[in-house]
């Protein structure tokens, strides 16, 4: 691998950057996006449970506030639980853009690594052969212009290879989180539900 990287050239020193933010965001989202830490089984119960023999104090919306985003969801609708529906309503959706826009933090950077990253590799290659060329001019032989190229390709080798992990993880990445707003919209639902009396648990 190391000699790949030299081989590579000085077009290799982004990629390598570019392949360390990857792997960076991609352990810094798998341990922020976990279940247990974004939509907390059992919320949802306690809330309520709470909310029948105490009602909404502000330390009680304080607290499920900074239980989890999907506390913050639910907390916002708390804060609002003695106003109409339509209200609870937009004041939780409110809160659920924001926290959606919170899980997203950094996908967008995933994602543009995994898509420059090739491209990246590819102008590497073609650095590589322009110097080889200009380099050997027409004097060099079959085996040494083979050699070159076979040098010169390595930067789109190693840009495909930072692309694809990229990509994976960006895209599953993506999946969670709307998989996660999903969950917190139906959770909302239901609490502005039973909030009102339209539902028991």
């Amino acid at each position: 691998m190391f000699q790949m990287f030299q081989a590579g050239g000085w077009p290799m020193w982004p990629l390598l950057l570019a392949s360390v933010i990857a792997v960076a965001l991609i352990i810094e989202r798998s341990i922020s996006l976990r279940r247990a830490r974004v939509v907390p089984s059992g919320l949802l119960d306690r809330i309520i449970s709470d909310l029948g023999r105490h009602g909404a104090p502000p330390e009680m919306i304080s607290r499920v506030a900074a239980h989890s985003p999907l506390g913050r969801v639910l907390a916002a609708g708390l804060r609002n639980i003695k106003s109409s529906r339509e209200i609870m309503r937009e004041s939780i959706e409110e809160a659920g853009r924001t926290v959606a826009h919170d899980l997203e933090r950094f996908l967008t950077t995933l994602g543009t690594i995994a898509a420059i990253s090739p491209l990246m590799g590819l102008f590497g290659t073609v650095v590589g052969m322009i110097e080889m060329f200009a380099g050997q001019g027409v004097s060099g032989t079959q085996e040494q212009v083979a050699q070159g190229i076979g040098m010169a390709l390595h930067a789109t080798a190693f840009g495909i290879i930072i692309a694809i992990p990229a990509m994976i993880f960006w895209r599953h990445f993506r999946r969670l989180v709307d998989d996660y707003v999903i969950d917190m919209e139906q959770q909302a639902t239901m609490l502005i539900e039973v909030a009102h009396g339209e539902r028991r648990r």
